[in-house]
């Protein structure tokens, strides 16, 4: 290894020098998912009905914080409809309003 001139011998100073092939391989366990939980599958599941991997994150932590079958429910309906170009803002659109006329109606919001 390397250090870098006039640096302190910290390990944060030595340079790591990376294959192509050690790149490829951790971009290739990058795609592979670990589920642990029900709500990271139901997550998951949602953001590929949308095809929205971007935001599969965000779609985990929705299964976690509310009724994950309700969305998923809601995934597929938004999914199987013609006409709507970008899946994922439509299906937020929905929760967002599905969640305002329950609130507005008095209603609580039973998510567990």
């Amino acid at each position: 290894m390397k250090t870098i001139e006039g640096a302190q011998h910290h390990y944060y100073h030595y340079v790591i020098p990376r294959s192509e092939k050690y790149i490829k391989e951790l971009r290739q366990r990058a795609k592979k998912s670990r589920v642990y939980r029900k709500h990271q599958a139901i997550g998951i599941t949602i953001a590929e009905t949308l095809s929205d991997r971007a935001h599969t994150s965000l779609y985990i932590k929705l299964a976690k914080e509310k009724n994950g079958e309700k969305l998923l429910w809601l995934a597929k309906d938004v999914a199987e409809r013609k006409g709507v170009k970008n899946k994922g803002a439509y299906f937020m659109y929905c929760l967002l309003h599905q969640n305002y006329r329950q609130k507005k109606n008095g209603k609580q919001n039973s998510s567990r």
